[in-house]
């Protein structure tokens, strides 16, 4: 009896084994970011170049509903003093309130606007993209299993032929509309590749570009609008153990005074 439970056993486990193969072969690869850990933050610079990537790309389709452009600047912003962010949301126009006509005039943004979406409405944005609606990017991070780490992972997921074509692999079908993404579930993604070498925006700080490194960038800034205070809590997480450890080492001293008489 004990012999046939484990070879029983022994066939369950090679029975399982693919779909645990296969379910590790989906998770997205870890990649090390500047703000993991107790003493993680983010890099302004990276910041900067992030938003550069959504602005010049990603803004084409995507959405930033929840941040508004004040939050560039301050104390957990990415670095853009108050004139810059007067001039990034100038670059935008929104519907201003009805004048003395009653007609609604289009006015420049102000650093207290949100983010002006590409598309009027829901509708209008599936019209543009072939019935698909791209997500907003405020908490994208937050709102997929892998965080940052799938983000990157579909961001340089495509693959290309020799001529800068998106591609996929020999014996692969591919939906028509559609392309292949090594990352994302099923294979086929709807979004044409955002990144590419042939198109890779040229940073303003001078930083070499590639593929890996504008994904970086993007993801970096994207992670920042879902956990925009993360810098300052982290420090302030520093502080309170710093803080607790001065406690425990003067509540152990004095317990000693205390029972020092006590045998």
């Amino acid at each position: 009896m004990r012999t046939q439970l484990l070879a029983a056993a022994a066939a369950a486990l090679i029975a399982l084994a693919p779909f645990a193969a296969s379910a590790d072969d989906n998770e997205p690869a870890h990649q090390a970011w500047s703000w993991n850990g107790v003493f993680g933050k983010y890099d302004p610079a990276q910041l900067k170049r992030g938003f550069q990537v959504y602005h010049d790309v990603c803004s084409n389709c995507h959405s930033l509903k929840l941040l508004a452009y004040r939050n560039l600047g301050g104390d957990n912003g990415i670095g853009f003093s108050d004139d810059e962010v007067k001039k990034i949301a100038a670059e935008k126009q929104i519907p201003d309130e009805p004048n003395d006509e009653g007609k609604v005039v289009p006015r420049p943004a102000r650093p207290s606007d949100r983010f002006v979406s590409p598309f009027e409405n829901d509708n209008a944005a599936r019209a543009s993209n072939g019935g698909a609606l791209p997500p907003d990017l405020s908490l994208i991070t937050k709102a997929r299993e892998g965080g940052p780490d799938y983000v990157f992972a579909i961001l340089t997921g495509f693959m290309f032929d020799k001529d800068g074509n998106p591609t996929a692999p020999a014996g692969v079908t591919v939906t028509p509309g559609k392309y292949y993404n090594k990352a994302f579930p099923g294979n086929n993604i709807g979004m044409p590749p955002p990144i590419a070498e042939a198109t890779l925006v040229t940073y303003a700080d001078g930083t070499k570009n590639s593929v890996d490194q504008e994904a970086r960038d993007i993801v970096a800034f994207l992670n920042w609008a879902a956990e925009p205070e993360m810098n300052v809590r982290h420090n302030l997480g520093i502080k309170v153990l710093i803080l607790a450890g001065l406690l425990t080492i003067l509540a152990y001293l004095v317990k000693r005074k205390v029972w020092a008489d006590v045998h």
